[in-house]
């Protein structure tokens, strides 16, 4: 009887759902699902996942565990009726001892390691049992990733667009294990296995999510949340829906298809607003390259950005370059033949425009799209030339999405976010993880035009209800000094990158707000998120746990003790970099360990548990008699001395000891004697303490927040 229902309802499911199996790496190996034990794992969706499991992986008669809590929905009781199954207590530990007889005896376990349906629909907290379990029997694990059952009516999300009957995927990754951690108690070896348990679940939660192009990705976004969602907003205060943006896509990319050719390099020089990121997912559904540049990098820096790209065609906006007095900038540009403005590129539109437009394009938008692979160039960001002329980063559409997929994995962003991007869309961190994720993600997006504006914006945090902000260590000191306590009051993360962030920083949004920043590091070659501290994973003094995907070395470094150059190879690496002195030539990512590796340029430190720490920079050590001095370390040494003032540390040519430290502060009471009594508090050498100490009014920094060291090295070589 038990098998004809199961039959029964294997024909229902792949009729109304569309079931699949698909395999996540088609060039691995298929899997043995002989091998004994074996533990098949899988994330937590809706009440129909053990259903779906029990009847479409071809593995006989598996034993599901289920969690008390779980029976209470009448459904899932039914359900239950047609399996084998282990009902287990989540809060004891000892229970998971029938799951690891079971496993030895040799018959397939099913497990949901979160333990609970998830109502975020990301993924929730994983219990140390099942980990503990598959170390300990040393089993076989086959974890599996549900696609489609979180929009079903089965499932617990609040907002979540539902279907009767959505698609759903079984994505089956290879076969792998959980070798029993090192530990000297059997509690540490439970906690780290669950520690490995985590990172398996969130692997496998964004493995092979990218096998597509951004504009693919705009339509999947659509299908699923709706072309009536409001997803964007600027400082215009219209709420554009997906159809808004949809259309505004369509339009202003086939107007400027028109003066463009495929595989084109397309200079963008438009401020944080809703027709920016139309035109850059217009160009990319054309097949043409946007490069985002640099506003704020000077008449150099963007003459750099154009000969190492090509571009022979730049759109920006008429409004834009009067209100930024970017007039000679542009007029002083090189080698650009076609200068395009958005008003009058719009005028442009024609009749039959606005018919294919409405008539067909609108409603068919994946037949407008020029086939173009996943490994294709999608964007070219710059670099913000901190420590030397900007190159131009080539990103693949692959890249770009893998790289919001990790972020998806570690860390929950839902239709109920709001974020607020006050960051730059031609930087890598303001693109990424401030524009595409909450577009692409279905969370609604506020764009603001210049993160400078420290007062207006926690008003605007305040006045849209956001709960989410990116930024960096300078510009949130600033808003945290000019915001009432309760601008920030609806904030569930506030993240930062592109610089160390300082510790008064974090003190200050602690003590004031009651929030914790969440530090994270990157660099635009990587799309730019690498690590980043998570509510599940959290280490103070750290940028986090690198992200699921990426796989690292260290590269010794003569003179530090500790750590060393970071090499990472993942999905969201780079396909290669341009260069000013070689024009349009795509120089492939290599680094010492071979071809796909990327080199940071950054002296880290990673400790047992995978938590990054950040030394310093290869480039910012200075050799002061025989010795390496972290410059960074000096910095710290001054906001010891002077937490009020900023501070930032050079070097030039010393001709008795090799290198002379100098030390830039806002902070005109500071005195090498201050310096030297942190120095002996703190346990460093006197090397590090700076022979001058020059006060300026502020420190001179780029567009991005960052501070700019090129000037600084050549104020600091001026000196001697």
């Amino acid at each position: 009887m038990k098998n004809l229902l199961c039959a029964l309802l294997r024909i229902l499911c792949r009729i109304l759902f569309r079931v699949r199996i698909k395999n996540v790496l088609e060039d691995a190996p298929p899997n043995d699902l002989s091998v004994r034990p074996l533990l098949i794992i899988a994330n937590h969706q809706s009440l129909l996942d053990g259903v779906l499991l029990g009847l479409f992986l071809p593995v006989e008669r598996p034993m599901f565990v289920v969690y008390s809590g779980a029976r209470k929905y009448l459904l899932f009781r039914v359900i239950l009726w047609l399996s084998d199954y282990l009902t287990v207590d989540t809060a004891n530990p000892m229970t998971m001892k029938k799951v690891l007889r079971v496993l030895e005896s040799g018959r397939p376990v099913v497990i949901f390691p979160e333990g609970r349906l998830t109502t975020t629909g990301s993924m929730m907290k994983v219990y140390e049992g099942p980990a503990f379990v598959a170390a300990k029997t040393g089993a076989h694990i086959l974890p599996v990733r549900l696609d489609g059952p979180a929009r079903s009516y089965f499932s617990r999300l609040n907002r979540q667009p539902r279907r009767f009957f959505p698609r759903i995927t079984l994505n089956v990754l290879p076969l792998t294990a959980l070798p029993m951690p090192e530990a000297p108690t059997a509690k540490l070896r439970r906690r780290k296995a669950g520690e490995e348990m985590r990172k398996l679940m969130q692997k496998m939660s964004c493995a092979a999510q990218y096998n597509q192009t951004l504009y693919g990705s705009l339509c999947d976004a659509i299908r699923l949340h709706g072309r009536s969602r409001r997803v964007m907003e600027d400082i215009k205060q219209i709420e554009y829906s997906y159809q808004d943006v949809l259309k505004m896509s369509l339009m202003l990319g086939r107007l400027a298809g028109r003066l463009t050719q495929p595989g084109e390099r397309v200079g963008l020089l438009l401020p944080n607003m809703t027709p920016t990121v139309a035109l850059f997912m217009g160009l990319c559904a054309l097949k043409r390259i946007p490069a985002m540049l640099n506003y704020t990098a000077g008449t150099d820096g963007m003459q750099a950005a154009c000969d190492a790209a090509e571009i022979r065609t730049l759109i920006t906006s008429r409004a834009f370059v009067e209100q930024a007095k970017l007039e000679a900038k542009i007029s002083a540009l090189q080698g650009v033949e076609r200068i395009v403005h958005l008003e009058d590129l719009r005028a442009q539109a024609t009749f039959s425009d606005k018919l294919w437009l409405l008539s067909y394009a609108l409603w068919f938008p994946r037949r407008v799209e020029i086939p173009a692979s996943p490994e294709d160039a999608a964007v070219v960001l710059f670099t913000s030339g901190s420590e030397g002329r900007p190159k131009g980063v080539v990103l693949p559409h692959r890249a770009v999405l893998a790289n919001i997929a990790q972020i998806r994995a570690i860390i929950d962003f839902s239709i109920e976010d709001r974020v607020l991007n006050v960051l730059p869309v031609f930087h890598a961190f303001g693109l990424t993880a401030g524009t595409l994720l909450p577009l692409l993600s279905g969370a609604s997006l506020f764009l603001y035009p210049s993160p400078l504006h420290y007062r207006v914006i926690p008003e605007l945090a305040y006045d849209r209800g956001c709960t989410v902000l990116f930024g960096t260590s300078a510009f949130l000191g600033n808003y945290a000094r000019f915001a009432h306590p309760y601008d920030f009051y609806r904030l569930r993360y506030v993240v930062a990158g592109a610089e160390k962030l300082s510790e008064a920083v974090r003190d200050l949004w602690f003590e004031k707000f009651g929030l914790r920043i969440l530090e994270g590091y990157g660099a635009t070659e990587t799309a730019p998120v690498l690590a980043v501290n998570t509510p599940m994973a959290f280490r103070s003094g750290t940028v986090g746990q690198l992200l699921p995907g990426l796989e690292y070395r260290l590269q010794t470094v003569p003179g530090i003790e500790r750590g060393g150059i970071l090499h990472v190879r993942g999905p969201n690496v780079m396909n290669g970099c341009l260069k000013a002195d070689q024009p349009g030539v795509l120089l492939p990512t290599a680094s010492e360990f071979g071809v796909g590796w990327y080199e940071t340029g950054d002296v880290v430190d990673i400790d047992a548990d995978g938590f990054v720490r950040i030394l310093g920079r290869v480039k910012r050590f200075a050799k002061v008699a025989g010795e390496m001095v972290n410059l960074e370390a000096v910095e710290k040494l001054a906001l010891a001395a002077s937490r009020d003032g900023l501070h930032a540390a050079s070097s030039c040519p010393d001709e008795s000891k090799g290198e002379r430290l100098i030390l830039f502060t806002t902070d005109p009471k500071l005195k090498r004697a201050d310096l030297q009594a942190s120095a002996r508090a703190l346990g460093m050498p006197e090397l590090s303490v700076p022979k001058s100490i020059v006060c300026l009014p502020v420190l001179p920094l780029l567009g991005t927040g960052k501070v700019d060291y090129v000037q600084l090295k050549r104020m600091a070589e001026e000196m001697q």
